[in-house]
């Protein structure tokens, strides 16, 4: 992922880790995924984080290890079960991953978390950032990877005065200052001070990036929909009929349903559907 980016000399990197660490020091934040190393837990905690945000991953992540304690009781478990769990979090797909990624790993790992990049991302679900997100938390190994918090951090202290920024241009500044003898910790110090950059600057730094997508509203939403169809036949199973009215005569109600029955979502017995 090279691209023309400024070398960086040893003192400028000293100074941004320093900066970094010395906030880190003093406002780290202390998230339950953070107090484990077993990568059952970290695959799971970085699905969940998967376009979602940290607090309502909170309560859920307890909740779904409590339910599934290991990738066997989540391979055992039915998938309907998962997605009840699931609940709250928005995108029901990545519960399925996440189902079909502990099979594959009980399947073809031997209920070990692979350990290289090439096997992670051969899972459902998961894509090169989540693979060397798991390959830094659960076992501290320094991979460069790129997400919000961290993209934020980088444009804000070495693009001050430029747009329309690629991840290209910033990736190697990434390489340059990881720390590679503690990357675990200094990916959390540097997604903490990404966390907190909001709060201390007038705009968004990554309003300059190439790649910033400003999010839709969830209400009346696609997804809206797709996580009420979801609840409703999570309580019981239902007819188009009672589907299409409790989803307010929403015509792309028959639709959803067709895509939620190809992702292997829901099924459907007769005329009733319910979850998978």
């Amino acid at each position: 992922m090279a691209d023309k980016s400024p070398k960086l000399r040893g003192t400028q990197i000293e100074a941004f880790r320093a900066q970094i660490w010395a906030f880190y020091g003093h406002s780290g934040r202390k998230l339950p995924w953070r107090n484990t190393r077993n990568p059952y837990k970290v695959l799971v905690s970085e699905v969940m984080l998967q376009q979602t945000q940290v607090a309502r991953v909170l309560e859920k992540y307890v909740e779904f290890l409590r339910k599934f304690p290991t990738v066997i009781s989540l391979t055992n478990a039915p998938l309907s079960d998962v997605l009840r769990v699931w609940q709250g979090m928005g995108y029901n797909r990545r519960a399925r991953y996440l189902h079909d990624t502990a099979r594959k790993i009980v399947s073809e790992h031997g209920g070990r978390i692979p350990k290289t990049q090439t096997e992670l991302v051969a899972l459902p679900g998961i894509g090169p950032y989540t693979a060397r997100a798991i390959l830094a938390f659960a076992y501290n190994e320094p991979h460069a990877f790129i997400e919000t918090n961290i993209r934020r951090v980088f444009i804000y202290n070495f693009f001050k005065n430029k747009k329309n920024i690629s991840d290209k241009e910033i990736f190697p500044l990434i390489e340059q200052t990881l720390d590679k003898e503690n990357p675990r910790e200094w990916y959390y110090a540097l997604m903490d001070y990404g966390s907190h950059l909001p709060k201390i600057v007038r705009s968004n730094p990554n309003k300059k990036s190439k790649h910033y997508l400003r999010q839709k509203a969830f209400e009346g939403s696609l997804r809206e929909l797709r996580g009420k169809i979801i609840r409703e036949l999570a309580r019981k199973s239902l007819t188009f009929a009672q589907l299409y009215r409790i989803c307010g005569n929403d015509n792309r109600t028959k639709d959803t349903l067709s895509a939620l029955l190809k992702e292997g979502l829901i099924k459907q017995h007769k005329t009733r559907f319910e979850l998978a």
